[in-house]
């Protein structure tokens, strides 16, 4: 089969490699029908997650089709079309047991960490791949839902509304800042909207994505090139600060952005990948009772959001911009890297 390997930071290339094989009795092996690329796997190109070694096919985000099953698979069958999580479960742990799944205790991949698909076992950018405990670890996809509706249900929209809203605490009257208007940044527009905010400011660099997060639900704008953006998102809470800041960006200076504008009591809830330190002036914070919230999803809200899309309550496919081909995976990849230029959210690759 094809699939988009890593070579080390900054190399890359669709290659021809074995096809995976059942290794264990409760694994199944999915024909990958549409995947994408996330900006976790360009953090990955840059260096900055070292436990993914070179010789690893990246991407853990699919809808595919089931081809194989192991031996103690019973739920699932050949044929079904399934949505496959970026995140393990294996279901008997005590992690998975509580429903926080990014720290399931298998061994695949390894014991603790719920992200392994193109992490520390193959991923998804292919044709092929294996999914370990996979009755536990893909979702079946309903009638009426697209494959590009579904992909997004892989990893934006749980991470947006776990890691985003249920961790920020978002309640009905709130008013809500998104630092960072890319696709996860949107997803958290988009979910947060399901607990009732009265406000949510979208805050960016790119005048584009901005005007996006209205049509995501955004109900204000503020552009952080701007000398005053500080004063401008206090200007909209009555100078008391946002209730819930959600950092979606991965950088020092997007998370002090969040500790500054948070009024007291509130809370900060961190979705970005980040590959520095960042400073936390806890001199100034600690008086102010403020909350501050980290998270790898754990994809406990995949079936209920699924729901959700399938009865078209959440335009899942609005994040979709660029479509190609899989065998166009570099030059998706070259759209997705260059985004502020081409415009790309999210770029979807097809069979």
């Amino acid at each position: 089969m094809k699939a988009l390997v890593y070579h080390g930071p900054g190399q890359k290339s669709w290659d021809e490699v074995p096809d995976p094989k059942i290794q264990m009795s409760t694994d199944a092996i999915v024909r990958v029908d549409t995947t994408t690329i996330c900006g976790s796997d360009l953090h990955i190109l840059k260096g900055d997650v070292p436990a993914v070694t070179p010789g690893r096919i990246l991407g853990h985000e699919a809808v595919g089709t089931v081809v194989e099953v192991g031996e103690s698979v019973s739920s699932l069958g050949v044929g079904d079309r399934v949505i496959v999580s970026c995140i393990k479960s294996c279901g008997k742990c005590s992690y998975c047991k509580q429903g926080m799944y990014a720290h399931c205790l298998g061994d695949e991949g390894a014991s603790g960490m719920g992200w392994i698909f193109g992490h520390l076992i193959d991923g998804t950018q292919a044709e092929l791949v294996r999914v370990p405990y996979a009755e536990n670890s893909v979702y079946k996809i309903p009638e009426g839902v697209s494959d590009e509706e579904g992909v997004m249900l892989s990893d934006i929209l749980p991470t947006g509304f776990e890691i985003g809203v249920l961790n920020g605490a978002i309640a009905p009257g709130d008013t809500v800042a998104v630092v960072g208007a890319g696709p996860v940044g949107l997803a958290a527009i988009m979910t947060a909207g399901l607990r009732g905010p009265a406000r949510i400011i979208a805050v960016d660099l790119d005048a584009n994505r901005l005007e996006l997060a209205k049509e995501f639900g955004a109900t204000d704008t503020v552009n952080s090139g701007d000398a005053d953006w500080r004063e401008q998102v206090m200007a909209l809470t009555d100078g008391m600060g946002v209730d819930v800041a959600i950092e979606a960006v991965g950088i020092p200076t997007t998370f002090t952005m969040c500790t500054t504008m948070v009024r007291p009591g509130g809370h900060v809830a961190n979705i970005g990948v980040h590959g520095k330190p960042v400073e936390l002036a806890l001199d100034e914070l600690w008086i102010h009772n403020v909350h501050i919230t980290t998270g790898l999803v754990s994809t406990s809200s995949t079936a209920m959001l699924l729901r959700l899309v399938a009865q078209h309550r959440l335009p899942a496919a609005k994040f979709v911009t660029h479509r190609f081909s899989l065998d166009q995976m570099m030059d998706a990849y070259d759209t997705f890297g260059r985004a502020a230029e081409t415009k790309a959210l999210k770029v979807v690759l097809s069979r």
